[in-house]
């Protein structure tokens, strides 16, 4: 049976994940920033397209980036992602870019006035969640978020370990049931 080649699945490679996107398209995850889902309680997530130099496009396809120090600020109406380390690519000359720049997201305008508004309120903040590839655009999953109290990352980390130990209890019952 002939299978056209736009609907055979892409050969990938590399450390990144390859997962289904909301709309349809292969998100190819570069990078992620679990500490920003530890630190913050995710209020709203939103995609931005960033723009970037070829360097850092290149550079990005080796997955050698950290989103950890990342944060994003609204600056005359325009999304700056601060403190994203892309690292200069080994390949490049002269034109390499800087590895922690300020880069531009490209958001519409009613999402940058609604986040300008949302993180000015005390406690609010914009994190970078991810970057990964989007039909071969880089993306960025920001979020608004509001910082967390020790004692609800606490609380956080005490029903994951419930959860998995509830888990663990069901599966262990399952096997012995299957072995009787």
């Amino acid at each position: 049976m002939y299978v056209p080649k736009e609907s055979q699945p892409k050969q990938g490679g590399g450390a990144a994940k390859a997962r289904d996107g909301e709309k349809g398209g292969k998100r190819k995850i570069v990078a992620q920033n679990k500490k920003a889902r530890h630190d913050y309680a995710i209020i709203d997530t939103y995609e931005a397209g960033i723009v970037l130099m070829g360097t850092e496009v290149k550079s990005l396809r080796e997955g050698r980036t950290s989103l950890t120090d990342g944060f994003v600020q609204i600056d005359r109406g325009e999304a700056w992602l601060h403190n994203a380390h892309i690292p200069e690519y080994h390949q490049g000359s002269w034109t390499n870019h800087s590895a922690r720049r300020k880069r531009k997201l490209l958001l519409h305008r009613e999402e940058i006035d609604k986040l300008e508004s949302k993180s000015q309120e005390t406690g609010h903040t914009i994190v970078p969640l991810a970057i990964y590839f989007k039909d071969g655009r880089a993306k960025a999953e920001i979020a608004l978020a509001r910082g967390k109290k020790e004692y609800d990352k606490r609380q956080t980390l005490r029903e994951k370990q419930d959860r998995r130990e509830s888990d663990r209890a069901i599966a262990a019952a399952k096997r012995r049931q299957r072995g009787v």
